[in-house]
């Protein structure tokens, strides 16, 4: 079995530690890796994944640039064990000329983490970013959180609606700790959803029906490393008993279609 990861971030060593510490105050969890390109490399190499998307946020404008040149030279140093999302924030003076940077840069769709970047996927000026965006880039989002509404499901299904051809990836089982709210308003539409910091915490029998009632055409594994190792986030699949052939559209195949790679 081939293994893609769609889902891990990684940070610079300098900073790498305070910002891990700084997510498990967030969330509240002990963290698996420390976020640094070696460590998810040794994660990696552990479970036998061959290949993740990788990325970080900028939660503020004058961020992106330093996040995106990271992104790009990780992504040159390793191209066979990366692809890279770049950040954007839509309080940027020059939308385009960031789209046109994260394109040149090589790097392959766009992260948003919307409650870190205290963005509402739904407002305006986001609004205004998805219709500059086309197909070529995929766009995945942080999705739900009970604390937090800037990521709600319901903004999600609005976003959709106006924009049926963006490609979107609606992380953690499209709401994380809200699969009741992913269930009402977006599962079985045209949007992917990723595994990641979901299975940990809902019944397997649930999983299996979202990934049933949404399509396993639709679903993506994913880590969220540093949040957790890809030893466990392989084992959290198996687990849930799909055959060989739903095994495999999660594990690599889906992400291959999506980026082009198959």
């Amino acid at each position: 079995m081939k293994y893609f990861d769609m889902h891990a971030h990684i940070f610079p060593e300098k900073i790498a530690a305070k910002v891990v510490s700084t997510l498990e105050s967030f969330y509240n969890f002990t963290w698996d890796g420390t976020g640094t390109v070696d460590d998810l490399i040794a994660n990696m190499d552990k479970a036998s994944v061959e290949r993740a998307v990788i990325f970080s946020c900028a939660t503020k404008p004058d961020q992106i640039a330093a996040a995106n040149t990271f992104l790009r030279d990780t992504r040159l140093l390793y191209p066979e064990r990366f692809c890279a999302f770049g950040t954007i924030h839509p309080d940027h003076p020059d939308i385009d000329g960031v789209l046109k940077q994260i394109k040149d840069f090589g790097l392959r769709g766009i992260k948003l983490h919307p409650d870190f970047q205290q963005i509402y996927i739904d407002e305006p000026a986001m609004m205004r970013v998805y219709e500059k965006l086309d197909a070529t880039l995929p766009l995945m989002i942080h999705m739900g959180d009970p604390r937090t509404d800037f990521s709600s499901p319901y903004r999600l299904a609005r976003v959709l609606e106006r924009f049926p051809l963006l490609t979107v990836i609606a992380a953690h089982f499209g709401g994380y700790r809200e699969w009741d709210q992913a269930w009402k308003h977006l599962v079985g539409k045209n949007v992917f959803f990723d595994t990641s910091s979901s299975l940990s915490f809902m019944p397997e029998e649930e999983a299996v029906k979202i990934i049933r009632a949404h399509g396993v055409e639709k679903i993506l594994f994913a880590s969220d490393y540093p949040a957790c190792s890809h030893v466990k986030a392989v084992d959290d699949i198996l687990k849930l008993g799909l055959s060989p052939q739903e095994n495999e559209q999660i594990f690599h195949l889906n992400a291959e279609r999506i980026l082009g790679e198959s």
